[in-house]
C-alpha cells in the first residue's frame, strides 16, 4: 500500500479522504494549508500527494512545482472545482502532474480510482525497470554453467530455497559468481517481476552507503538538492543483494541489523520510519565465522544474515566444468569480437583443466577473452595466466617459514664468507696500517648466529654445502 499526503483547505474534504484511504489500506497524512504541505514534502518521501488546487496563499499549483522539484518520484494528483479545471489540464499537459479530479459527489471514488491508476503505472514502472536493469539471460538459472554433482546440488538448493521469504547468505571465493546465484534465487522466487537491486557494500563509503541504501532528504547533507528513495524502497516487493557484506563498518553493520529486525528503513534527515517489503540475499568471500572472533563483524548480524547460506563451489572443485564454460565464454567473445573460431585446442583445454585457477570462473572468463581477442586462426590457443609467486611456492610445498627461514640463513652464510675472504689492506700516505682485530669479534659474532640458525632447521627441508658456498663467494 502508498504512503499518501492529502492537502486541502477544507477539512471536511481531508477527513473524509483520510478515512476512506486508510480503510483501503493506506498510510495517510492530510494538512490544511499549500506551506504545511511544503513543509511535510521536505521532511518525508510520499509515494503520492493529492492537493487541491484552489487554496488561500499558497495554491496547489505552487505544492506541484514543489514536490516535482524536491521530490519528483512522489507523483501529484490535483483536486479541482470548475473554475480550476483550465489550471489543472495545463499542469497535466506541462507533465507535472499525474492526474486531475473534478469536485463531485462522487469524489471519495473518483478519487480512489485514480490513485489505482497511479499506483499501477508505478508498478509497470518498476517492473519495466526490473526487466531492463535484469534482462532473463542474466538472471536464468540455466545461465548458471556446469553439469558437476558440485553444481548440480547448488542448482538443487536454489530452486529450493527460492519459494520462501528467507534472508539468504551467500559464501564463496571471489570470481565464483555469487551474484549469479543471487540473481538464480531472485528469478526463480514469486518475486522475479520485481525488482532485483545489488550493491557492492566495499565499494561506498560509511555515510554514502547508508544514504544509497536507506535514501534520504532535501537537505540532509551537503548536496541532496531533493528527496531520493533509498535501495531498500526501490527494491520494494523484490530482492535486494547486499555484496561484500562483509566490508560494511561496525556502524552500518548497526543499522542494517534494525532493517532485517524492523523491516523499516529511516531516510537520512527523516525522523519517519517507512516499512519494506525486500527479501535480503547477502554474500561475502570472508570467513565471518573467523571476522566475528575477532570482532570485526557483528555477532547478531551474522545469525539474521545466515538464516539460508549457500556454498559457491570454487572452480578447483569442479574441474569437469571447465570445458564446458571454456566454451561457453569462447561463444560469448568470438560472436562479440567477430571472429570465426569455431573449437578450444585440445592442449590447450588440457592445460585450463590443470590449471588451479587462483581467480575461478572470472579468471578463466578474462584468460577465454584475452585469447580470443589475440586468436588469428579457427581453432582457440590459450596461453595460462603468469602464476603469482604465492602460488608457485604452495605449488612446490615450502611454507612461508620456511622460505623466510632458507633466505635468511643464505644471509648469514654470504655474510660470513664476506667476512673470512681475504682483503687486501689499504694504506693511506697519512695512516699507518689499520688494525683488523675488530674482524674478529664480527667474525666471531656470525658464526655462533649462523651454527645457532643452522640447527634450527631440519636439513630435509633445503640443504646446500657450506664450503661451496664459501668458494663461490
Amino acid at each position: 500500500m502508498a504512503n499518501i499526503l492529502v492537502c486541502d483547505d477544507e477539512r471536511s474534504i481531508c477527513e473524509m479522504l483520510d478515512i476512506a484511504l486508510r480503510r483501503d489500506g493506506h498510510r495517510v497524512e492530510t494538512v490544511q494549508s499549500g506551506q504545511a504541505a511544503k513543509n511535510k514534502i521536505d521532511g518525508n518521501l510520499y509515494d503520492l500527494i493529492v492537493t487541491d488546487i484552489k487554496m488561500p496563499n499558497i495554491d496547489g499549483i505552487e505544492v506541484l512545482r514543489h514536490a516535482h522539484r524536491v521530490s519528483p518520484d512522489s507523483p501529484v494528483i490535483l483536486i479541482t472545482a470548475v473554475d480550476d479545471y483550465e489550471a489543472a489540464v495545463e499542469a497535466v499537459k506541462a507533465g507535472g502532474a499525474s492526474d486531475y479530479i473534478r469536485k463531485s459527489p462522487g469524489l471519495v471514488d473518483e478519487i480512489k480510482l485514480a490513485i489505482n491508476r497511479v499506483l499501477e503505472k508505478l508498478s509497470l514502472s518498476k517492473q519495466n525497470f526490473a526487466l531492463r536493469r535484469d534482462a532473463a539471460s542474466h538472471n536464468s538459472l540455466d545461465n548458471i554453467i556446469g553439469s558437476s554433482a558440485a553444481m548440480e546440488r547448488l542448482k538443487h538448493t536454489v530452486r529450493t530455497v527460492a519459494s520462501t521469504a528467507s534472508t539468504v547468505l551467500i559464501h564463496g571465493e571471489s570470481g565464483t559468481g555469487k551474484e549469479l546465484v543471487a540473481r538464480a534465487v531472485h528469478i526463480c522466487s514469486p518475486r522475479a517481476t520485481e525488482p532485483f537491486v545489488s550493491v557492492n557494500c566495499g565499494a561506498f563509503p560509511e555515510t554514502l552507503l547508508e544514504s544509497e541504501l536507506f535514501g534520504y532528504l532535501k537537505g540532509a547533507f551537503t548536496g541532496a538538492n531533493q528527496n531520493k528513495r533509498g535501495l531498500f524502497e526501490v527494491a520494494g516487493g523484490g530482492t535486494i543483494f547486499l555484496d561484500e557484506i562483509s566490508e560494511m563498518t561496525l556502524a552500518m553493520q548497526v543499522k542494517l541489523l534494525r532493517v532485517l529486525q524492523e523491516r523499516t528503513v529511516r531516510p537520512v534527515g527523516s525522523t519517519a520510519e517507512i516499512s519494506i517489503d525486500v527479501r535480503v540475499i547477502a554474500a561475502t568471500n570472508r570467513d565471518l565465522d573467523k571476522a566475528v572472533a575477532e570482532n570485526t563483524f557483528r555477532e547478531d548480524l551474522y545469525y539474521r544474515l545466515n538464516v539460508i547460506p549457500i556454498r559457491v563451489p570454487d572452480l578447483r572443485e569442479r574441474r569437469e566444468d571447465i570445458p564446458l564454460l571454456a566454451n561457453h565464454f569462447l561463444k560469448k567473445y568470438a560472436a562479440a569480437a567477430n571472429r570465426s573460431i569455431l573449437r578450444v585446442n585440445q592442449k590447450s583445454l588440457d592445460d585450463l583443466c590443470g590449471y588451479e585457477w587462483p581467480g575461478n570462473v572470472r579468471q578463466l572468463e578474462n584468460t577465454i577473452e584475452r585469447a580470443v581477442a589475440l586468436e588469428m586462426t579457427n581453432e582457440l590457443h590459450v596461453e595460462l595466466p603468469a602464476e603469482r609467486p604465492k602460488a608457485r611456492a604452495a605449488a612446490a610445498g615450502v611454507g612461508a617459514s620456511a622460505r623466510r627461514g632458507h633466505g635468511r640463513l643464505r644471509r648469514q652464510h654470504r655474510a660470513y664468507a664476506v667476512a673470512k675472504r681475504p682483503r687486501p689492506l689499504q694504506r693511506r700516505a697519512d695512516q699507518s696500517r689499520r688494525p683488523a682485530r675488530h674482524l674478529l669479534s664480527l667474525v666471531s659474532a656470525l658464526d655462533e648466529e649462523v651454527r645457532a640458525v643452522a640447527v634450527s632447521y631440519q636439513p630435509s627441508a633445503f640443504s646446500f654445502d657450506v664450503e661451496e658456498s664459501f668458494a663461490d663467494s
